[in-house]
């Protein structure tokens, strides 16, 4: 370490999972910190609701509280890490933070996602910075990567899988022919879904790391409530095994794309061609493709949660702050955060093809009860599966969402409805993603 170095002092709100990983890797690593980088860190205070939890990481009570307010307050931290998650207390610790001079570095994409304009005032305010890689993806260095590394592309898509939750449900039905809810059992059981998976399964987690991976993509203000987010609970073994027969994998994908009236940003099931790379992403791993005008196709994988992998975002995060703090500098101050200068589209646009499964009404003709009603609103159906239950797959053409909504609220609403739709499911165009790439 360079003579006149000064220690760079941490204080983490949060001592579960994520924050757990953090102590154990800074305090396992500091030496290494301090030979190859420079880099003096030391945990000064910690903080969690549980006196038990700091007995376990071995942590003095000295440097122990119960009380987030005391790690905000301490004139000697430098950086706080917020790892509760949630919006309260979590507004009132960056907001507080940023009023005493001190960066924040955060996980909290569900927070993030709707606020990130509101809190990047206030730190770019206060001179200081709020840094977030760990909101999205877990260990995987997107954000930073899409801020820094690629910005001198015009982004034209960002899409992934962002929710290990989903894909490891998706994946255990794939590969064991299980019901979802069979699946969700396990998984919560072994601790992959919580015991409210609402957040997860239905896309909620999903478009929070979407809506913030986008505007930073896109250099414009997008928040999780401008994404169209669907969930994976209609998805049964039936129609991930039709998809087989089909060439496709169901994955869950978030999804952002650049187009000449806006924006398409979305969460939901979709249908990808089995030889694309996201479709060979399995368990609770995450995967994110970004694609730039002049890099083309990247993608980028690893895990999306966990202790570690989450922790390694976090301490990252930490040390691009500390060592200009170190070489008694200060970090840069927030850039201006962005506004809205990229309108969002109505999913109503969207053009897709789509896969739907009709299950027959008694003696009634599902297919062609389905097609009539699609023929209405000018909708074609280019394949048709009849399933061993009687059930009926229709693969359209490409089709206007807002038609296909209307012809499928037309299905299911009307009096006596000749056939019932099981389910619906988006065939996502892949080769969109890269339209308008340059040429190499």
């Amino acid at each position: 370490m360079q003579s006149g170095t000064r220690t760079v002092n941490i204080g983490i709100i949060g001592l579960g999972t994520v924050g757990g990983g953090v102590y154990r890797l800074i305090t396992t690593h500091a030496e290494r910190y301090r030979k190859n980088l420079g880099v003096d860190l030391r945990i000064a205070r910690a903080c969690s609701r549980s006196e038990e939890r700091a007995r376990e990481l071995d942590i003095d009570r000295g440097r122990f509280t119960t009380d987030w307010r005391d790690v905000v307050s301490d004139p000697s931290v430098d950086i706080v890490v917020e790892v509760i998650g949630g919006e309260h207390p979590a507004t009132e610790i960056f907001e507080q933070s940023f009023s005493a001079g001190k960066y924040v570095v955060t996980a909290n994409k569900a927070l993030l996602g709707r606020h990130m304009e509101e809190l990047a005032t206030a730190a770019r305010a206060a001179g200081v910075q709020l840094r977030c890689e760990a909101s999205c993806g877990g260990g995987i260095p997107i954000v930073d990567t899409l801020g820094r590394d690629l910005s001198g592309n015009e982004i034209i898509t960002v899409a992934g899988i962002v929710n290990g939750t989903t894909n490891y449900i998706l994946s255990r039905m794939a590969e064991e022919g299980l019901g979802y809810e069979e699946v969700l059992a396990d998984a919560q059981r072994l601790g992959y879904a919580e015991t409210d998976p609402t957040a997860d399964v239905d896309g909620l987690d999903a478009a929070s790391k979407i809506a913030i991976l986008s505007s930073i993509g896109f250099a414009t203000r997008i928040t999780a409530d401008d994404v169209h987010a669907q969930g994976i609970r209609a998805v049964c073994a039936q129609d991930i095994e039709v998809a087989r027969e089909l060439g496709y994998a169901i994955k869950m994908l978030a999804i952002a794309h650049r187009t000449e009236s806006g924006i398409d940003v979305r969460v939901h099931p979709a249908m990808i061609p089995a030889s694309h790379p996201l479709a060979g992403v399995s368990g609770a791993m995450n995967a994110v493709c970004v694609v730039g005008d002049a890099v083309g196709e990247t993608m980028f994988y690893g895990a999306g949660a966990g202790a570690f992998p989450t922790a390694s975002a976090v301490v990252g995060d930490v040390l691009a702050l500390a060592e200009p703090l170190s070489a008694g500098t200060q970090a840069l101050p927030e850039p201006e955060p962005f506004k809205r200068e990229l309108a969002i589209r109505s999913i109503r646009d969207l053009s897709t093809r789509y896969y739907v499964r009709v299950v027959p009404d008694g003696a009634n003709d599902a297919r062609s009860c389905a097609e009539e009603v699609l023929e209405r609103h000018g909708i074609a159906v280019g394949q048709a599966l009849t399933l061993e239950d009687g059930s009926v797959a229709l693969v359209t053409e490409a089709v206007r969402e807002g038609d296909m909504a209307d012809a499928i609220a037309e299905m299911t609403s009307a009096e006596g409805a000749p056939c019932e739709i099981a389910n619906t499911i988006r065939i996502e165009d892949v080769a969109a993603w890269t339209e308008g790439v340059e040429a190499n």
